[in-house]
Formats: structure tokens, C-alpha cells, sequence
């Protein structure tokens, strides 16, 4: 039986802590201690000491594209020129968001919203963050619309338990997200899962 291999990373936050570990476990590695979680400028800041880092073991850094450039490969090559052996950095377009979405089937059941209600260009959403709060607020469970859409006059982008219930979305075993099916409509998480098997083949 071969021996289990490990994987660390490096986040944006909290829910891209979650979609990592379950992509991570999709392609059969084991999810390591997973960094960041402050945001994307700090992220950024400690790029180059994660690489070196993926000298001696496997990693993987997401981050998100936002409106920082229009399309992954120069953002990805003007922040890291020369990645090291063991290194997966990806670019999520635009927000990790736009990944979930493209589950169009899983995410409309678990927010109970019609599946023609979430975009099926998810990559080509403007802002995928508000547009999925959005989508939410639509929802036939009152729950959903109070914990992941804003509240009426609150001036915030997501409601109260947003990032919770969208973990939870990743997590769940029934309803859960399904990478491969959303891969087919996300080509920077093709390109992630693709980086991801081929480090898995080199370690």
C-alpha cells in the first residue's frame, strides 16, 4: 500500500481553507496545515516564503483573481516568476465563490433557489461574492436567506453566516460540492485540480 501524501497550503480565508482541504482530498493527498486565512494582501506578502517551503515538500497557494488583472496567467506569473518544484499556485476567477457556482445542480439544492437562478458562466460573473448573496436571498428556506444574504440596512456585502454555511456546502456529504462536475464549468479549478495531480504524480 503506498504511503499517504501531504499537502499544505496557503488561503485567503476561511472558506478557501475549506474548498482547498476538499480538493486536496479529492485527488487522494491529505490535507497538511493550511496558512494564511488574512487576507489576500498578506497572502501575497509570504508568497515567497511558501515557495521556498515547496523546495522540500508539495504546496498549494490560492488566490483570488478579483479585478487585479483580467485573466490568471500574467497575475500568475507577475507574482511568482519561477515557482519551485513542489509548488501549486493557482489563481481562483474571480473569487472562490464563481468554484462553488459552478456546481450549478448541488449549490441551487442546498440554497433552495431554482438552478436557472446561479450563472452558468461563473468565471464571467462580475463579483461572484455578491452575486451568490444575492442568489441566496431568493431562497425558499428562511434560514438561508437570514444567515447568507445581507440584511436589509446592514451596509454589508453577505449576511451573518455567510462563510459558515457555505463550509458547510463544501462539507456536507449529502448535498455536498462537487469538484469534478464543477471543473467542467470553471476553467481556472480545472487547471487547479490538473496542478494538484501532477504534484501528486511528483511527490
Amino acid at each position: 500500500m503506498p504511503s499517504p501524501i501531504f499537502i499544505s497550503g496557503a488561503v485567503e480565508g476561511a472558506l478557501d481553507e475549506a474548498v482547498l482541504k476538499r480538493l486536496i482530498a479529492h485527488v487522494g493527498a491529505i490535507p497538511r496545515a493550511i496558512y494564511g486565512k488574512t487576507g489576500k494582501p498578506m497572502l501575497l506578502k509570504r508568497l515567497g516564503g511558501y515557495n521556498r517551503a515547496a523546495q522540500r515538500a508539495p504546496w498549494v497557494v490560492l488566490v483570488d483573481l478579483d479585478h487585479d488583472g483580467d485573466c490568471a496567467p500574467p497575475f500568475r506569473a507577475s507574482h511568482l516568476p519561477l515557482a519551485a518544484p513542489m509548488m501549486c499556485f493557482r489563481i481562483v476567477v474571480r473569487e472562490i465563490e464563481a468554484w462553488l457556482m459552478a456546481d450549478r445542480e448541488h449549490l441551487a439544492r442546498f440554497l433552495a433557489v431554482p438552478a436557472a437562478s446561479i450563472p452558468a458562466e461563473p468565471e464571467a460573473v462580475n463579483s461572484p461574492k455578491d452575486t451568490l448573496a444575492q442568489v441566496a436571498g431568493q431562497s425558499r428556506r428562511k434560514e438561508i436567506r437570514e444567515d447568507v444574504a445581507p440584511r436589509p440596512g446592514s451596509g454589508r456585502r453577505v449576511g451573518p453566516a455567510y462563510s459558515s454555511r457555505l463550509i458547510q456546502f463544501v462539507a456536507d456529504s449529502k448535498t455536498s460540492w462537487r469538484p469534478e462536475v464543477a471543473a467542467g464549468f470553471s476553467d481556472s479549478l480545472a487547471s487547479c485540480l490538473d496542478c494538484l495531480r501532477r504534484l501528486l504524480a511528483r511527490s
